[in-house]
């Protein structure tokens, strides 16, 4: 059984590989001419703009939420050093006397 799987995959193979191999032969009498070059190079061009459009939508919302993070984390610091100032204060009425500042 698992020769004739094989066999089976070893065929398949051996039948796809000439036509992968010849896809794009430079010896290709149709390859040859101006306006075949011309419209490979519109074609190259338009998926070469395609891809650029594409990286700019991504880096875009990229930066979009490296902005959102970067406020985010800014109004939890800005939150923390206030309770920290508020803290720093209660300590220091601790420390001076004020025993309603005091808890455990």
């Amino acid at each position: 059984m698992k020769f004739g799987s094989f066999a089976c995959a070893l065929a398949t193979s051996a039948a796809l590989l000439p036509t992968a191999a010849l896809a794009d032969d430079p010896r290709d009498p149709t390859r040859r001419g101006a306006a075949a070059r011309e419209r490979d190079r519109a074609i190259i061009k338009r998926m070469n703009q395609d891809q650029l459009a594409h990286v700019r939508q991504r880096d875009a919302r990229n930066w979009q939420s490296y902005r959102e993070a970067r406020d985010t984390y800014a109004d939890a610091h800005a939150e923390y050093a206030r309770k920290m100032a508020a803290w720093r204060r209660a300590v220091a009425a601790c420390d001076a006397g004020r025993w309603e500042y005091c808890d455990d």
